[in-house]
């Protein structure tokens, strides 16, 4: 996946947004997502349908990379937290905010993550009390 960015050759006029773009962590570009589905009257889903559908037809296969979602946090929120940023490596308001954000709906925590890191990522979050669903 990194030789793909490393192809896309981003234009002089763009460079700059992108850029910002990179730095931003998952939670507000989730929200800078939302913002602009609702400014401009357009949805995000149907472009994600379009490039999930390939990936469907390799399901038969064995999976190898798995996305972490985070669907429910149990009644042990600060210990869920710790798990998130030991994890993630984030900080102590990114972690918070997707907790919180997973209590109202399920939250991605890592994509493209390989079968046995996924695994130990889900015991460790249900220890915490956490839901977690590999997709």
């Amino acid at each position: 996946m990194t030789d793909e960015k490393e192809k896309i050759e981003v234009p002089a006029k763009f460079k700059k947004l992108v850029e910002e773009i990179e730095q931003m962590s998952v939670i507000d570009l989730a929200e800078l997502v939302k913002i602009l589905e609702e400014k401009f009257g357009v949805s995000a889903a149907p472009a994600m349908a379009m490039a999930v559908a390939p990936v469907a037809a390799e399901a038969a296969e064995e999976k190898t990379s798995f996305n972490v979602m985070l669907t429910g946090i149990g009644d042990k929120k600060i210990d869920v937290i710790k798990v998130l940023r030991d994890l993630t490596q984030t900080g102590l308001k990114e972690a918070k905010d997707m907790v919180d954000a997973a209590e109202k709906a399920p939250q991605m925590v890592k994509e493209n993550v390989k079968k046995e890191e996924a695994e130990d990522m889900k015991k460790k979050f249900e220890a915490a009390g956490a839901k977690v669903e590999l997709k």
